[in-house]
């Protein structure tokens, strides 16, 4: 099991300094609002690639009244040794975020994802389905990074071919042969983002088929995507063929709405209850929340039985929204999945189902005070208050 063994924090948000090892599978972290508890989440979710769970700024990071740097790093136990990884600034470029993979730079965050990662649920998922498709497509790739490293490199080289033929096309500047290596590799990278999302998400349902959501309702993935309509019925070179031509024809259509209408970055995700037949869009908050939860969990599972290990398992106040059954089969999934999960709420008593098998934190001040009703946390775990 990929599990976390060591959390060092520096300057970041409301921790001074914190050194933090996780001494049960599951940790929870409980305390009022703005008592640190999302803070600590996305410091974990920070080391693996990508903008963490918040998706916030670099410059947003930094503790007030500290430096204006600031550096997260974990120690992780895999399957082939420890690994130190860490991520932050530097004095020199204190807008520029940087990697570190065992003290070295990696290659391309390609490298870290090839030995940790992590999946998580927050509050602010509750309306994924209400919003734009930016956030399902963004929530979509997490997923899928975490099975295919090399996805976040495909998407990165499709988006950055996309912008700039955006910008040509915004000059209206007839560059035919710039357009045309531009449309080429978008239509690359596009079949190759789509294939890997397909593979995906024809797992992830059949991971749920075979009942690994437990009590909660089982859920059917898609995705409305005309590249991955056409992938299921004709080979990849095909399809890069089609989508090329597609781009081509329609340049003058794209100039003048100053947006490129075909791509992955158009994908969009769709979610079903499998049992009533109603899209996670017409459905409650209550019923997405559960449908989400149940993903989130079969996915652990799925990445478990390909990679040999499971992501780490960050759920932000994942009881709000769930009725008493459903907290239930939350935690009894929690109890059982392969997972190292950290979990947070407000009401340290709604957790005690989980007494036995995790260990939990009080938050607040910059600091973690363990709460002696669950298993008796590390006690070398160190913090130091925040100071303004």
């Amino acid at each position: 099991m990929l599990r976390l063994k060591r959390l060092t924090l520096t300057d970041f948000r409301s921790y001074a300094t914190l050194i933090w090892r996780p001494a049960a599978r599951i940790s929870v972290l409980h305390g009022p609002n703005g008592s640190g508890k999302t803070n600590l989440l996305e410091a974990v979710s920070l080391i693996v690639p990508g903008r963490g769970l918040r998706g916030a700024r670099t410059a947003d990071l930094p503790r007030q009244g500290g430096h204006g740097v600031w550096a997260v790093a974990g120690r992780f136990q895999t399957a082939d040794g420890d690994v130190d990884i860490g991520t932050g600034t530097t004095e020199s470029a204190p807008d520029r975020r940087v990697f570190r993979l065992d003290g070295a730079a990696p290659r391309s965050q390609a490298d870290i994802a090839r030995v940790a990662a992590a999946v998580w649920l927050t509050p602010q998922m509750d309306r994924l389905f209400q919003e734009g498709l930016s956030g399902r497509r963004r929530f979509l790739d997490r997923l899928v990074w975490a099975l295919e490293p090399n996805h976040a490199r495909e998407m990165a080289a499709h988006d950055t071919a996309v912008g700039s033929r955006n910008r040509l096309l915004a000059e209206r500047r007839v560059e035919r042969a710039w357009l045309a290596g531009l449309e080429d590799s978008i239509a690359r990278h596009a079949v190759a983002a789509t294939a890997s999302r397909l593979n995906l998400v024809n797992r992830l349902n059949q991971q749920i088929a075979a009942g690994a959501v437990g009590a909660f309702p089982p859920a059917h993935i898609g995705l409305a995507c005309p590249i991955a309509e056409r992938l299921d019925i004709e080979p990849a070179l095909a399809v890069e063929d089609w989508l090329r031509a597609e781009l081509e024809a329609g340049r003058g259509r794209d100039s003048a709405a100053g947006t490129t209408a075909l791509g992955a970055h158009r994908t969009d995700l769709l979610l079903t209850d499998v049992t009533s037949g109603i899209p996670a869009a017409l459905a409650s908050t209550g019923q997405q929340k559960a449908l989400l939860t149940g993903v989130i969990l079969a996915h652990a599972g799925l990445i478990a039985a390909a990679r040999g290990f499971a992501p780490l398992l960050l759920l932000d106040e994942p009881a709000v929204h769930l009725d008493a059954s459903r907290r239930t089969a939350l935690w009894d999934l929690l109890m059982t999945l392969p997972a190292q999960t950290i979990v947070t709420g407000t009401d340290g008593d709604t957790f005690l189902p989980l007494a036995n098998a995790a260990e939990a934190f009080v938050t607040g001040g910059g600091i973690l005070r363990p709460d002696p009703r669950f298993l008796a946390a590390e006690s070398d775990t160190t913090s130091v208050p925040q100071t303004r």
